[in-house]
């Protein structure tokens, strides 16, 4: 068990990453989304849960035990889409789950960043980790707006959870990164409004992370 712990936070920022990805992008190798809602989705979140351990190994046991209780809470709410699936209620509990389990991760990724004065792999994968982060953030949260009001956006898929949800993983990416096709678009005032501050987020982290890998790349030079 102490060797597994031992590589889980050795390599917990390229673990991390790869299951951000699966987690996002996973339905690209699906066709029965029903499947991925009650199967694939809670594997999903067990990577996910085990994968974030390495990132608050040494943190103190203050946020071990949220890191633990968040994602026990993360794992066991798409488990409760079996019982719960037709209450509108729990989908916005659900969403509010997952944005304060990744705005937790985010926020320690991201301390991360700022903190050391060189460039290795491990800042790499934390980089990549934090533009995923701000996706997922952006997702449930825009899902948890959704739910309360499906009038929220034009052009969603609601046949399904995955479909909401691969839809709105779809808009966040394309916000995040300011393509914006226009395919799917803000209705109300407030996820107009979330969108935008998700637009100018995205655009701010690559400038200030462009802004930080530079200082750390002439730091580690001039030494």
């Amino acid at each position: 068990m102490k060797n597994i712990l031992t590589y889980i936070h050795k390599r917990k920022y390229e673990l991390l990453l790869f299951a951000l990805i699966q987690h996002l992008f996973i339905g690209i190798f699906l066709d029965d989304l029903d499947f991925y809602t009650k199967i694939i989705w809670p594997v999903n979140m067990v990577i996910l849960g085990i994968a974030s351990v390495g990132v608050f190994i040494q943190k103190g046991q203050w946020k071990n035990r949220i890191q633990k209780a968040l994602f026990l809470l993360v794992v066991a709410l798409p488990i409760g889409l079996t019982f719960f699936g037709n209450n509108p209620y729990y989908f916005i509990f659900l969403n509010m789950g997952y944005v304060i389990f990744f705005l937790f991760i985010f926020w320690e990724v991201l301390k991360y960043l700022i903190k050391p004065s060189y460039i290795n792999t491990d800042i790499i994968s934390a980089s990549a980790c934090g533009y995923f982060l701000l996706i997922e953030i952006s997702t449930f949260l825009l899902q948890f707006f959704v739910y309360k009001n499906p009038q929220s956006f034009k052009g969603i898929d609601f046949s399904s959870p995955a479909n909401t949800y691969i839809d709105l993983v779809y808009f966040s990416s394309i916000t995040l990164t300011s393509i914006g096709f226009g395919d799917i678009t803000p209705n109300t005032h407030h996820t107009k409004l979330i969108t935008a501050f998700f637009g100018i987020s995205g655009q701010f982290y690559s400038v200030v992370l462009v802004g930080i890998l530079i200082s750390k790349f002439t730091s580690n030079n001039s030494k």
